[in-house]
């Protein structure tokens, strides 16, 4: 099937709709927890980082990481096309690799006390639902983006791996966010392969072990590979922490604009 880069758009735009829609039906439907501050003033705040980071990647990258991965190939740049490759091989691989590079871009952004101030942004909501698998602050996304487009360029990645990626990444994202608790033996089965909700709000704890564990988005086997897989929270899936200490829920939480201004803000005591 050949697509070009604006059908890439609309196609990752209708799955996005989709599973925002669904994720937030399921979440009203069987809420896995209560959220300690008001819905509207989390999904105001939340959405409006969305949507300024979406505005950021279509200022950087107006046509699509698969107009770069198109003109890469035009121009005979990067791994692939040096090579007579099936797509059959080169896509399935290129997205595997684009998912362990997603995973060491977490780490790093944990680990590094700059890319931290950024990442906490992500950390700092009190409560965690569909909405906060896509609460990033607008410079982070923009790094992530100038990341994806050098691995886009360095690989050669054929656009349809680009679009399976990009669609995954979103989705699963908003999958393992999302307010809900799929059946103990589904969940246990399911994690074997992709990160599950249970298995990425560990990754939300305030304990700080647990912060720094679980840092995949969609494949599992990241973290269980380079050792940073941990099974279950110290207090249970139920008796989870969710957000950052140093950050009070209602007021770190209902301000646009104190997260936007949030990294450049003295770093907070207790925490990295």
């Amino acid at each position: 099937m050949m697509i070009d880069s604006t059908t890439e758009v609309w196609i990752r735009l209708g799955v996005f709709i989709g599973v925002l829609a669904l994720m937030m039906c399921w979440e009203a439907l069987t809420p896995n927890r209560k959220s300690p501050v008001s819905k509207l003033a989390r999904w105001t705040t939340n959405f409006g980082l969305i949507f300024l980071g979406s505005l950021v990647v279509r200022l950087l990258i107006p046509a699509g990481l698969g107009a770069v991965a198109l003109w890469a190939q035009q121009h005979n740049i990067g791994l692939w096309n040096q090579f007579s490759v099936s797509l059959w091989w080169s896509i399935p691989i290129t997205v595997v690799l684009f998912d362990c590079l997603i995973y060491w871009q977490h780490r790093l952004f944990h680990r590094v006390p700059l890319l931290w101030r950024l990442h906490r942004v992500h950390h700092a909501d009190p409560h965690i639902d569909v909405s906060t698998g896509l609460r990033f602050h607008p410079i982070e996304i923009g790094l992530s983006i100038a990341i994806k487009l050098v691995a886009v360029v360095l690989l050669g990645a054929p656009l349809m791996a680009i679009l399976i990626f990009e669609v995954l990444l979103n989705a699963t994202a908003m999958f393992s966010h999302a307010n809900i608790a799929l059946p103990k033996n589904i969940e246990q089965l399911l994690r074997k392969v992709i990160v599950t909700q249970t298995m990425h709000r560990i990754h939300h704890s305030q304990i700080v072990s647990e912060t720094d564990s679980n840092f995949g988005f969609n494949l599992s086997i990241w973290d269980r590979l380079f050792a940073s897989y941990t099974q279950a929270a110290k207090n249970g899936d139920t008796g989870i922490n969710i957000g950052l200490k140093e950050y009070p829920t209602q007021k770190s939480n209902s301000n646009l604009v104190h997260l936007l201004l949030m990294p450049f803000k003295n770093k907070p005591t207790g925490y990295k």
